[in-house]
């Protein structure tokens, strides 16, 4: 992990109330939608061609984010970090922490066509300790590997067997992890079976299950902070309150508008999260950078959620690209968690 990391870490261990915040960018889709991860064409291209972005189109979007530098981590496949990380070295000059995805439970397998996530989530990784770590299986240096942090992800579904599975795949991957000096952030979603959990009982499940979880760990062995999604302000004050010790951070979601993402942002930090990975809310705006920058300045206090709607779309217009929706449009709630 870089300094940088490790010092903001730090400094929310010592003031869990100030205004400290980690910001990550989840360029890790390539492991869930498959030719659709790297988001629709924009502006949208003739019928003939391709409906996607290129693979080469997101590599070029992630060296663009590292390059600008305001994220603290970036978190991508083991396939895309083994090329631009570990080939290209992106992050050697970077003060911007290189992180992979460590698994890719089967409630994340989104293809087009498919059903699994239908069924409860089953654990699964497709990569090895060595290839997280060095990009390869046999690594010839003799220097520390590139990358010591990953998300591990797990989704409860209320299903004994199923939950039973994941709970095992995470102890092992926690015991090989300490033994490897191998850091970790948790990412706790919310079922993915619709009939899982009355929606009323969901925020409830979600915190119980996480606090269940971290019981059963020593604290040498504890994730370094938790992704998880927003259900509102009582459930992250609840989170947040249970255990000062945890550094709570938010996933983003599906896209939405822009006033979706910067006010959850800022309500998440109001009720106690200090961290916030969002994916497709960056992938898929406009100016990727210039949103980056405006997450930047809400979460340090220098601009409301409104006013970095507004400033936004200024800087769309002043470059001459046009917004995916009108300034009215895109200053409208649509995430029921924040109405």
């Amino acid at each position: 992990m870089k300094q940088r990391l490790l010092e903001k870490l730090a400094r929310i261990h010592k003031h869990p109330t100030g205004r400290e915040f980690i910001l990550g960018d989840a360029k890790d889709a390539d492991l869930a939608f498959g030719i659709a991860s790297p988001g629709l064409a924009y502006p949208p291209p003739p019928n003939s061609a391709p409906k996607y972005r290129s693979l080469d189109d997101f590599h070029e979007q992630i060296r663009q984010v590292v390059r600008q530098g305001v994220v603290d981590f970036m978190l991508t496949s083991v396939s895309t970090m083994s090329l631009l990380g570990h080939r290209e070295r992106l992050f050697d000059e970077s003060d911007v922490t290189p992180v992979v995805r460590a698994n890719d439970t089967t409630d994340i397998w989104c293809v087009r066509g498919g059903s699994y996530r239908q069924s409860p989530s089953l654990p699964h990784a497709s990569s090895h300790f060595d290839e997280l770590r060095y990009g390869t299986l046999a690594p010839t240096s003799s220097l520390p590997p590139l990358v010591d942090l990953g998300l591990y992800s797990i989704t409860f579904n209320n299903d004994l067997h199923a939950d039973r599975e994941s709970l095992v795949a995470f102890r092992a991957f926690r015991a090989e992890a300490q033994r490897l000096d191998f850091h970790y952030f948790l990412e706790v979603f919310a079922p993915n079976v619709e009939s899982a959990v009355p929606p009323e009982q969901m925020p409830s499940f979600v915190n119980d299950h996480i606090a269940r979880t971290l019981a059963g760990i020593p604290v040498d062995s504890r994730p370094l902070f938790l992704k998880v999604p927003y259900f509102g302000a009582r459930w992250m004050e609840e989170l947040v309150s249970y255990d000062p010790t945890l550094v709570v951070g938010v996933l983003g979601g599906s896209s939405g508008t822009t006033y979706d993402a910067f006010k959850l942002l800022f309500e998440a930090q109001c009720h106690g999260a200090r961290a916030a990975i969002f994916g497709r809310k960056i992938k898929d705006a406009e100016d990727s950078l210039a949103f980056i920058a405006m997450l930047r300045q809400i979460v340090d206090g220098n601009i409301s959620p409104e006013e970095a709607v507004d400033a936004y779309h200024s800087g769309l217009q002043k470059q001459g690209i046009e917004p995916l929706r009108s300034l009215e449009d895109d200053k409208r709630l649509t995430m029921p968690e924040l109405k």
